[in-house]
């Protein structure tokens, strides 16, 4: 690996680490908002990553060609980098909410209002596990650009 590709890596992983951040965001601003019905209530969104392997690494194995499905997911060889990919935003299946509060405004017929199924605690450290990451990866460019700067000093 280069270490130009460095930045590429390092760059990646923070742009996921930023849609994580957001993601995680949007949940704690959601986390108690209240609805009459289970379909209009906020469902808790996870970012869904994948990583990205070198050509030359992936190249070798025997048979692997431009535009071959691995895993479900098509790949492009000819055209890849490593890195992290952000695949997409998916809302949690995990169980809403439901209380029984009939002075709610917001409570149906049965008296039952639906919260989301975000929990404040799970989202903390997934806040805190993502800005870690995130600080780490400032802190590969800043050595690899400390790296670089001493290579070209060499000459002098």
């Amino acid at each position: 690996m280069a270490l130009g590709n460095i930045f590429d890596v390092a760059g990646s992983a923070m742009n996921a680490q930023s849609v994580r951040l957001n993601t995680t965001a949007s949940n704690l601003a959601n986390a108690q908002t209240a609805s009459s019905s289970a379909d209009q209530v906020y469902r808790g969104r996870h970012a869904v990553f994948a990583s990205i392997q070198q050509r030359a690494m992936t190249m070798g194995v025997e048979g692997t060609r431009a535009g071959h499905m691995i895993g479900g997911f098509e790949t492009d060889f000819d055209n890849a980098s490593a890195g992290v990919r952000v695949l997409g935003i998916v809302e949690s299946d995990a169980p809403l909410q439901p209380r029984y509060e009939p002075n709610h405004p917001q409570a149906n017929e049965d008296g039952y209002v639906f919260y989301p199924n975000v929990n404040p605690v799970e989202e903390m450290t997934n806040m805190i596990s993502a800005s870690r990451s995130f600080q780490m990866n400032v802190e590969v460019m800043n050595s690899a650009k400390q790296m670089v700067q001493r290579v070209l000093t060499l000459g002098q």
